[in-house]
């Protein structure tokens, strides 16, 4: 079988999926609210959150993991154990359950998303080839996160809210069919330490230190800033994440090596994956609570009128490319773009939405693509599980700590508050992006 005609599809189809199961949900949460009994809305935020965490927090271990047991065997144990988590979530009869299987969900997804990054820069090993891979790739994702608002919506006014996970299972069977018949075998390229190398304690306690900074967030939106609990969790995530960052000075094995954070580009393309997740994803929340529950819209109008930003990025992801900027450029132009909607989106009126989602969308589709190309380019071709990983781990870890911070803002004050929050992120963060490459330039 062709390389183009089945390897690219499917690896893109299967990051599509991952991406968009965080965020297909939020259109259905207020259904899944009052069918399963959540007590407030700081507890219906733990199904997103649930599947962005251990997603982000397990990502880096998870791109070593593939390096030393091979990529093709975890990118079908990923796409496997994705759908039999999806088919638990749809069946969950109670909070409990539905959040322990969308965390089930982000496991399954980390271990799946570096694997089927590194067989997709191993299948195109052409610089012009990997580009347009990759960027094929960036749009996958991109597009995903992007289509949940739409596809949710649909689901949930047609099939009800288990629908929005049951879609999920019989893509991934076909998926592990296809990619066993279509992804050609590797051999582990480490084996060094063999799984005893892994980094199992980092993994734990990044994964802990986020989670228990997401859940002081939280507590600080029901209880306020002052709160014994919130500032209880707040110290011991501070704690988790410090020992994290001692293990990971120590480890044989780090999942986060030292190395990375002493390349300049790389860093820079992790943060700006971070931040545009951080930025836009409570932005689309908010802006889908304001057409629910302001406008009055049923799930089904909130979602289409998402389409505009759907396209945006699809159109943002496959056009930025062509424009030939430097990664740099890209990254703070986009972000900008990006500043811009959210800036326009906190107008909370009709008449913003489209403008907000275009300029969002375009700028997140911009932004991406560069922020994968730089990221993956920074490092040798036998470390892309862990440029893979480290990428995707810093989206997701954006969305988990953006969706706490500004909501938990926007609900101690106003979703014009949060959505400025959002845009005012973006736009530091396109001015750290030029700032520090006008700093080279004048050193240089």
């Amino acid at each position: 079988m062709s390389i183009s005609k089945v390897t690219l599809p499917l690896l893109c189809g299967a990051q599509f999926l991952v991406v968009l199961d965080a965020t297909i949900v939020a259109v259905a949460l207020p259904d899944i609210r009052a069918a399963l009994g959540f007590a407030s809305a700081a507890g219906l935020q733990w199904v997103i959150s649930a599947y962005t965490l251990t997603f982000g927090g397990l990502l880096v271990a998870a791109g070593r993991l593939g390096d030393v047991a091979g990529r093709r065997r975890l990118f079908a144990a990923g796409v496997s154990g994705f759908g039999a988590a999806s088919l638990a979530c749809a069946l969950a009869p109670s909070p409990a359950l539905l959040v322990a299987a969308r965390a089930a969900q982000g496991v399954a997804a980390a271990v799946q998303t570096p694997a089927a990054l590194a067989l997709l820069t191993a299948a195109f090993p052409r610089p012009d080839e990997r580009r347009r891979a990759v960027g094929w790739w960036t749009a996958a994702a991109a597009g995903g996160g992007a289509s949940g608002w739409v596809l949710g919506g649909v689901l949930v006014e047609a099939l009800g809210w288990p629908a929005v996970f049951l879609v999920n299972v019989p893509l991934c069977a076909a998926g592990a069919v296809a990619g066993a018949r279509a992804l050609p075998r590797d051999e582990p390229r480490d084996r060094r330490g063999g799984l005893r190398g892994l980094d199992l304690r980092g993994a734990v306690t990044v994964t802990a230190g986020l989670s228990l900074l997401v859940l002081s967030l939280t507590r600080i939106e029901a209880a306020g800033p002052g709160d014994p609990v919130a500032l209880g969790t707040l110290a011991a995530a501070v704690a988790a994440l410090a020992l994290f960052a001692r293990i990971e000075r120590r480890a044989a094995a780090p999942i986060l090596p030292p190395w990375t954070l002493r390349r300049p580009a790389f860093v820079t393309a992790a943060g700006a994956a971070a931040v545009l997740t951080a930025a836009t994803t409570p932005a689309m929340f908010l802006a889908i609570l304001y057409q629910q529950d302001v406008l009055g819209r049923p799930p089904l109008e909130a979602g289409l009128w998402c389409v505009p930003f759907n396209l945006a990025v699809i159109a943002g992801s496959l056009l930025g490319p062509r424009l030939r900027l430097r990664p740099r450029a890209a990254m703070s132009g986009g972000l900008v773009l990006v500043a811009a909607g959210a800036g326009t989106l906190a107008a909370q009126t009709p008449a913003a939405l489209p403008a907000g989602f275009l300029l969002m969308g375009g700028g997140l589709g911009v932004a991406a693509v560069a922020s994968t190309a730089s990221g993956t380019a920074a490092l040798g071709d036998g470390e892309q599980g862990v440029a893979s990983g480290v990428l995707n781990a810093a989206a997701q870890v954006g969305t988990a700590v953006g969706v706490a911070f500004v909501i938990t803002l926007a609900a101690a004050t106003s979703a014009r508050a949060g959505l400025a929050a959002a845009a005012a992120l973006a736009l530091l963060a396109a001015f750290a992006v030029t700032n520090r490459r006008s700093r080279r330039t004048v050193a240089s």
